[in-house]
């Protein structure tokens, strides 16, 4: 599902600037929320319905990189970016994270910051609906929904 974002990009852009007053009032540096964007996939829930339809946040792979958060976190503190706060455990990095993900080891225990999850999967979801309005005040959610449905077939 990709040719769908990239017919909003531009709109994209304006809810990131929108947003990130948001993003800078959460737990999560811009680097996360990058982080967090990328393993982020949006969809639209019962696209088929235009009355319904509606932008949805798929935060399915964001577990996957939860422990590199403390990574980017402990970075930024070393740039003098905002102090880190311990989470208690280490990470190998985003090689660690990428192995872990895989299946393939990664020096941890498997646990995810469950907390941190749920602020990550809050704030995405405050995102798609942002998104969602801010493409129905531009009249550009019809287009969105229509290309996301030839994306799908």
């Amino acid at each position: 599902m990709s040719n769908w974002t990239d017919a909003i990009i531009g709109q994209r852009m304006a809810v990131d600037q929108e947003f990130n007053e948001q993003v800078q009032a959460s737990q999560f540096s811009n680097a996360e929320w990058g982080l967090i964007m990328t393993a982020t996939e949006f969809e639209i829930d019962d696209a088929e319905n235009p009355e319904t339809a509606r932008i949805v946040a798929n935060t399915d792979n964001v577990e996957t990189i939860i422990p590199e958060l403390e990574s980017i976190r402990t970075q930024t503190a070393g740039m003098g970016g905002r102090p880190a706060e311990p989470t208690g455990g280490s990470t190998g990095g985003l090689l660690g994270s990428l192995k872990s993900a895989l299946g393939f080891g990664g020096g941890d225990d498997g646990s995810v910051d469950a907390e941190k999850l749920a602020a990550a999967e809050r704030l995405t979801g405050e995102y798609a609906e942002a998104l969602q309005s801010h493409l129905v005040e531009t009249d550009s959610f019809e287009q969105a929904r229509t290309a996301y449905l030839e994306d799908d077939s």
